[in-house]
């Protein structure tokens, strides 16, 4: 079997690019986006995921008003044999100019939800160390994820409002990531011998002149299987930057954070975090100003987890107001906040992302949801 993108010199394997290298049922490429207002009154996150040997594709796009609902949209299909159509249902992705330009569009249809926003970029394309997790003898996961940051416009319809995106003003992240990890209906064989750990935190974050990108994986002792921090250079909009030169990214050191949390819950309600650049230490102290649930977009989600079968195709919506969530629920401990960013004299804003579960000893962290004592 042939697909358009063979007529181009970029096969790695002697098949087709319709076929997987990988027999792995959880191979997957993906893309994710963020967007939110700097005075956090809102944020708006989608994900667009491929996995070709489940033979699924799909998508979400889900929004936060600041004391608010969370409106979102789901759609799920069977994944096309030519993967470059990258539509489900009534949303559609568009790579406009690639690592430059991209654009969402969700058209009517009976949810109500509906959206056309641009993402361009203000920032180079970085690419982050390899995800390599194992689970016994498993690799569980095995990932490559670029990161870049950019500018939106355009709007989205929700819950009856509708949300206008100045580019001026609404910033933004995306990455692209592939390769395999666990997704969709769980597997059988043995169950795991040791309860669910995950101490993730990611701060991409916007200043003037450039942006700063920190994150990090920790066991329940602290010791890390993931670390990474940078700066990045950052450029107006639309301006003739070269997307793929790396040569003005300078890489740095994620060094310690010092996290306080909301009572009764595993919520960061402030945070310190220490970029190392050499024998220098900028702390950052990050505000949370707005939090949003990658539940909205299909992580951890019961029904609507990212591969999950749905059928040929489906689409479904769901709104929740985000203060009466329980705090406690596994599926709920995966957010994202608006942060405003502070170094010195320098104000920044953008996200602090979390996925606290399980044991973590530095902070006093016992079970999987508990929260500090």
């Amino acid at each position: 079997m042939l697909i358009k993108y063979d007529d181009f010199p970029i096969q790695q394997t002697t098949e087709s690019l319709a076929y997987v290298a990988s027999s792995d049922r959880n191979a997957y490429g993906r893309y994710w986006f963020n967007g939110y207002s700097p005075d956090g009154e809102f944020y708006f996150g989608a994900a667009f995921g491929i996995y070709p040997n489940r033979e699924v594709m799909d998508c979400a796009l889900s929004i936060v008003h600041k004391g608010g609902q969370q409106h979102s949209f789901f759609a799920s299909r069977r994944c096309p044999r030519d993967r470059s159509e990258l539509r489900v249902g009534p949303f559609t992705l568009s790579i406009v100019e690639p690592m430059r330009t991209l654009r969402i569009t969700l058209d009517d249809n009976t949810t109500g939800i509906t959206a056309d926003l641009t993402f361009r970029a203000r920032s180079p394309a970085h690419e982050e160390p390899t995800d390599l997790q194992r689970r016994g003898n498993r690799v569980v996961m095995n990932t490559k994820r670029y990161t870049q940051f950019g500018t939106w416009e355009g709007f989205i319809q929700a819950g009856g409002r509708r949300q206008d995106m100045d580019p001026k003003v609404v910033l933004g992240t995306r990455d692209r990531s592939w390769g395999w990890r666990q997704v969709g209906e769980a597997e059988g064989g043995a169950p795991p011998q040791k309860a669910r750990q995950v101490f993730w935190l990611w701060a991409p974050l916007h200043w003037d002149d450039h942006c700063s990108h920190y994150g990090l994986f920790e066991n329940a002792d602290g010791s890390r299987w993931k670390e990474f921090a940078d700066i990045i250079p950052a450029h107006p909009t639309n301006s003739g930057f070269d997307v793929v030169d790396d040569s003005g990214i300078e890489a740095a050191a994620a060094g310690q954070h010092r996290l306080q949390f909301e009572p009764g819950s595993r919520f960061v309600s402030h945070a310190e975090i220490d970029l190392l650049r050499g024998k220098e230490t900028m702390t950052i102290s990050l505000e949370p100003l707005l939090r949003f649930h990658m539940l909205g977009i299909g992580y951890f989600h019961p029904d609507w987890s990212h591969g999950t079968w749905h059928g040929e195709e489906a689409i479904h919506s769901e709104s929740w107001k985000v203060a009466d969530l329980d705090r406690q629920e596994p599926r709920h401990q995966h957010i994202q906040q608006v942060v405003r960013a502070r170094c010195g004299d320098r104000v920044g804003v953008g996200v602090l992302e979390q996925a606290i579960q399980g044991p973590h000893e530095r902070y006093g962290l016992t079970g999987a949801t508990t929260p500090p004592k």
